[in-house]
């Protein structure tokens, strides 16, 4: 599972730049954008168990300040960063979007290379995907309610098809039908990876022609959007007291944001142009996560040497 997702901004960067040249190949296929979710949420649903959303209960406090920060560090730097450098309205709508979706899947493959604490990383993403069915619209409604119409049930409705039902149904299948599902978990993750390459590169196709005038301000937002993620996560935990363990996951839990899921409704509700954003954060974020949970992996390694000599 961890070799074939650490190839994944590979993947996501050769999907990309087949789209760009190619765009043929693949604007035809937008209808496919929320199918393409759907499958990635059940997969995410089939690795999951009732002991994980059980696991809530054991560390309350460091689920409850990651939900938080979730929730209101990302949408909040989103707007600010996209007023500060002045993005149209379609690119600060998604940069705002990706900002106030739940964590993403990658996240727990990403703590586990940082040595982080999995099971935390695992609750808090299925804490957050299902809490987020709710409160992306709502966030998204207050922070630009004002700037674009925002069809708050329509989208509470779609999230609830493509989050909620998808991620239940892979739950009771994998608490009921364990041993069939076992079968079925080396294929999980190469699903997933090809739903989110494919969703990725029909993004780029249906911008190829935009991203000449928006591509250099939309890549320095994307960057800055997910390393104040990545830093505010990390450091206000430390400011409230957890150990660097939690604190690394928490961090990497706020900073990987389901850009798939952003995406789509982007596409679905919005516009293309407005998908851009998190079509970036898609590929970066997977990138910036890789080398951030190898830098701390490193100095994991570092001071065990250390201690046994």
């Amino acid at each position: 599972m961890v070799n074939i997702n650490r190839f994944f901004p590979l993947f996501a960067l050769l999907g990309a730049g087949t789209a760009y040249l190619m765009p043929a190949w693949f604007s035809g296929l937008k209808t496919s954008i929320v199918p393409l979710l759907v499958v990635i949420m059940l997969s995410m649903g089939l690795t999951l168990d009732v002991r994980d959303f059980a696991n809530a209960f054991k560390q309350k406090r460091a689920v409850i300040t990651g939900l938080i920060l979730q929730f209101t560090l990302m949408p909040l730097s989103a707007l600010a960063i996209s007023l500060l450098l002045g993005l149209n309205r379609e690119l600060t709508i998604g940069m705002v979007l990706v900002g106030s979706v739940a964590g993403g899947t990658a996240s727990n493959v990403i703590c586990y290379l940082a040595k982080g604490d999995v099971a935390l990383s695992i609750t808090m993403t299925a804490l957050s995907t299902l809490a987020g069915v709710v409160l992306t619209p709502l966030i998204i409604e207050l922070l630009i309610g004002e700037m674009v119409a925002i069809p708050l049930m329509d989208m509470l409705v779609s999230l609830v098809k493509i989050v909620l039902i998808p991620v239940t149904v892979g739950v009771v299948l994998n608490h009921f039908f364990k041993p069939q599902v076992a079968k079925l978990a080396p294929a999980l993750p190469i699903i997933s990876i090809v739903a989110i390459v494919l969703a990725i590169s029909i993004i780029v196709a249906l911008n190829a022609g935009q991203f000449s005038q928006v591509g250099p301000v939309i890549l320095l937002a994307v960057f800055l959007h997910n390393g104040l993620g990545l830093a505010l996560g990390y450091s206000c935990c430390r400011l409230l007291g957890f150990n660097h363990t939690v604190c690394k996951t928490i961090s990497i839990e706020v900073g990987l944001q389901n850009s798939g899921l952003a995406t789509a409704l982007c596409i679905k509700f919005f516009s293309p142009l407005s998908a851009v954003p998190s079509a970036i954060f898609s590929i970066w974020h997977n990138l910036s996560g890789a080398l951030l949970a190898g830098y701390w992996a490193s100095l994991e390694q570092k001071k065990q040497s250390d201690v046994l000599e």
